[in-house]
């Protein structure tokens, strides 16, 4: 811990436009290269918490469940959030300022928890296995750690050979269009169809591609059917500071599965990342056995694992 953070008084306040969207933005691009990965959020999810939305517009309701740690001087050191699933927090801290955390998670209880029943409220935190301090703070607080979770694995790009694309026969791979109806139209129902949702719609995929930095108009990709729908796709995101790309979403409509159609698609993902520059690329998943099957056999490697975390409590 630096001593001389610690003496710095910090502010904390709400969160307040767009503005402080880029602020957050700022420190998780400040924060990757000196953390261990998917210790605070990768940009696209960050990205897509701000513009994978059926609206550009500012949603005031962030303002009420988003809060910001800084220093006098301005310069932000943490955040703590919701995602879209009620009942769970999210923290993005400044590693030289963890001391605050007790704080991000005292303030996470008692603004977003879940209610129970009238006097009883739920919040869960995912903590990777790695980080003895956080578990520690959790388990002091009466959390406890559960058997659902995830895992981060990344691919260093370097020197590594990659194969040319080879697609099923049948099938073809392009690009897509956000600025094509019906393009984004099939992102939407296969996101739907893949993932057994029905609430994605054209418009979620144009807006977050018209407006989020690390979008890439070249780089989303998709499997062609021989009836002209798409039956896989790759949203493929970049940061260009630190040079990594990240696979979010990978997936393969039900009826056309064990292809090797996502297989094929990030592959020729991992070329187009190559050409503009990035060194490493990361895809987080759950604990689904076939998903991560296809990752390790691509060259991705798990990095770390994480645990939800749960804590039941009256107020």
């Amino acid at each position: 811990m630096n001593d001389g953070h610690d003496r710095k008084k910090i502010i904390a306040r709400p969160f307040r436009g767009d503005k402080d969207y880029r602020r957050v933005r700022d420190l998780l691009i400040e924060t990757y290269p000196i953390t261990p990965t998917g210790f605070n959020w990768e940009i696209r999810r960050w990205d897509g918490w701000r513009y994978y939305n059926s609206s550009p517009d500012w949603n005031p309701e962030w303002e009420k469940t988003v809060y910001l740690w800084q220093e006098e001087n301005g310069l932000l050191v943490g955040a703590a959030h919701p995602e879209n699933k009620p009942g769970y927090a999210y923290l993005q801290v400044h590693p030289d300022y963890r001391r605050l955390e007790p704080e991000m998670i005292a303030w996470a209880e008692n603004n977003l928890p879940l209610p129970i029943d009238d006097d009883q409220f739920q919040l869960s935190v995912f903590v990777y296995e790695y980080d003895t301090f956080r578990k520690n703070l959790l388990d002091g607080r009466g959390y406890k750690k559960t058997s659902s979770g995830g895992v981060i694995r990344r691919l260093r790009l370097g020197g590594m050979s990659l194969p040319t694309l080879k697609i099923a026969n049948g099938y073809t791979c392009r690009t897509v269009n956000p600025d094509n109806e019906s393009d984004c139209r099939q992102i939407a129902d296969i996101l739907n169809a893949a993932f057994g949702r029905d609430f994605h719609t054209p418009d979620e995929y144009r807006v977050f591609t018209s407006n989020a930095p690390c979008a890439h108009k070249s780089m989303d990709l998709a499997a062609i059917a021989p009836d002209k729908s798409f039956a896989a796709y790759v949203g493929i995101s970049y940061e260009e500071t630190n040079r990594y790309g990240i696979f979010e979403p990978v997936c393969t409509h039900p009826e056309h599965q064990r292809r090797g159609l996502a297989r094929a698609l990030m592959l020729e993902g991992l070329h187009r990342l190559r050409a503009i520059g990035a060194f490493d690329v990361l895809v987080g998943t759950g604990d689904q056995i076939a998903a991560n099957r296809l990752y390790d056999s691509i060259g991705f490697t798990e990095v770390h694992r994480e645990r939800v975390w749960t804590r039941v409590f009256s107020r």
